[in-house]
């Protein structure tokens, strides 16, 4: 039986918690945003009056300096923890919960296209990859009709077009430095690695 995404009931997983990413040592990241995004979402910032931390996430090409990239190419909004987890648009002191029953997003309508695509990884014509952390993933076993995720594949195809590159370009990737307090000597410096050319 063919299934349509929706969230399960009470959970806000997808908010809550952030992944180390490519690997431990460059820290967990935040809510990718794009930097045609960026703006809204200091909007946002203001009109909610939070804190929010945004920092560099890809970027392409050398700088004059050699010591970044050229262009960035995707900024990230940070979790408010100090390991890098929770939202900060997430009301968890709300007692009004969500339509599904878990936190409410404070801008749900204005979202950034990472979470509007969530849980959807990768797409192509044959198939559909969902995040297996996902607990409707973890519930709910393939097979997924393209037809029912939709809208996640749309604003997952709005993404991708923003990071085609049509040529060989230096490929850099932001450290946050940011993680659990156990593994921090792991960590890199925050800053920009060149991950490959």
């Amino acid at each position: 039986m063919l299934r349509k995404f929706s969230c399960i009931e009470a959970c806000s997983d997808c908010c809550i918690y952030r992944e180390y990413y490519p690997s431990i040592e460059y820290g967990k990241v935040g809510v990718l945003i794009l930097p045609k995004e960026r703006s809204k979402i200091k909007d946002q910032i203001k009109i909610t009056d939070i804190e929010v931390k945004i920092l560099p996430r890809l970027g392409i090409g050398k700088n004059r300096k050699g010591d970044g990239p050229k262009r960035i190419l995707a900024y990230q909004m940070m979790g408010k923890n100090a390991n890098g987890d929770l939202c900060p648009f997430l009301e968890i002191d709300n007692p009004q919960k969500s339509p599904h029953g878990g936190f409410r997003c404070k801008i749900y309508e204005k979202r950034p296209l990472a979470c509007h695509a969530y849980p959807v990884l990768q797409e192509n014509d044959k198939s559909v990859e969902l995040d297996g952390k996902c607990q409707f993933c973890q519930k709910f076993s393939s097979p997924y009709d393209r037809d029912t995720l939709r809208d996640e594949i749309e604003a997952l195809t709005k993404i991708k077009a923003e990071f085609f590159v049509d040529e060989k370009i230096e490929v850099w990737r932001y450290a946050t430095a940011v993680g659990d307090e156990k593994i921090k000597h792991k960590l890199l410096p925050e800053g920009w690695v060149l991950q490959y050319m």
